[in-house]
């Protein structure tokens, strides 16, 4: 565990480094909301959240508002962690679910240095670990060790049940940071919902393996969720066309929902170093933090 806290502290002091030379000084941004405590009215400007209208006033007819919020200092920060099967996919020493993982041990000592209280909510298709907000230093130990020691009850998948959970337990508005393959489908009710109540990023985690699969002949396909094994016909190229086509369709599908619907989306693949993905990450808010 000390190897793995070094480890990960190293990546989160590089990346706010390169953050704070990038933002000017602005790293910190991933962790602060739209505020918390409502604070005053003032006229709307192209690029704010259409959800801070606020329509009775503007219905008077004088111009449209939106409300503007005091900051709250116990900013709350979730990590929800889909941790089913089908993270299970890359090469033997990095599959999607270490990269998952990193990622949430990262940004949880980032967000840990930065003050906020920082819990735990990890999935497959029940839950599986639940560590409710905390601050300081203990709290970022026992969520890393929530992360990298827990051994899965399920290996299945229900991204529509994880959403209904967290809306359940988690009253006031908070950073929500989900990390998933979001391969899974009917979850976009409650991932509206969520990002309706609260401030919502999205990290789609996925493998090359997943949108090109090479002509092998007739294979064996493991099935880890389902725990059963399926031969399929690598060598006919409308069946990798399909694999392509559904993989494309399926993020096209994600992004276009976070863009409707404001939540900040990143896209990171298992061949990359996390550290410039999360800087876009940092800029993407920053930017946003700038418009609000």
């Amino acid at each position: 565990m000390n190897q793995l806290l070094k480890k990960l502290r190293k990546y989160e002091i590089m990346i706010r480094k390169v953050a704070n030379n990038h933002l000017q000084g602005d790293y910190q941004s991933i962790f602060k909301g739209a505020g918390l405590e409502f604070d005053d009215l003032r006229p709307y400007q192209y690029g704010d959240d259409v959800r801070t209208i606020e329509w009775k006033v503007s219905a008077k007819g004088h111009g449209t508002f939106v409300k503007t919020f005091r900051e709250e200092k116990d900013q709350s920060v979730y990590f929800l962690l889909d941790i089913s099967g089908s993270q299970d996919i890359g090469d033997i020493d990095r599959k999607k679910i270490d990269v998952g993982k990193e990622i949430a041990g990262v940004l949880t000592l980032a967000a840990i240095f930065e003050g906020s209280q920082v819990g735990l909510i990890s999935y497959s298709d029940q839950k599986e670990k639940i560590i409710l907000p905390g601050k300081g230093p203990k709290q970022g130990v026992k969520i890393i060790k929530g992360i990298f020691n827990h051994q899965n009850k399920s290996l299945k998948t229900n991204l529509r049940e994880m959403f209904n959970f967290s809306l359940n337990l988690i009253k006031k508005r908070s950073i929500i940071i989900i990390i998933s393959d979001f391969i899974d489908e009917g979850y976009e009710r409650p991932f509206k919902a969520l990002a309706e109540k609260h401030d919502l990023v999205a990290i789609q985690v996925t493998d090359p393996k997943e949108s090109v699969l090479p002509s092998l002949g007739i294979i064996p396909i493991y099935d880890k969720e389902e725990g059963r094994t399926t031969w399929v016909n690598t060598a006919f190229g409308s069946f990798s066309k399909k694999i392509s086509d559904t993989f494309t369709s399926e993020r096209t599908h994600l992004r276009d929902i976070c863009k409707k619907n404001q939540i900040n989306y990143l896209g990171v693949n298992t061949k990359q170093d996390i550290v410039l993905p999360l800087i876009e990450l940092f800029k993407k808010r920053n930017r946003t933090m700038k418009r609000g």
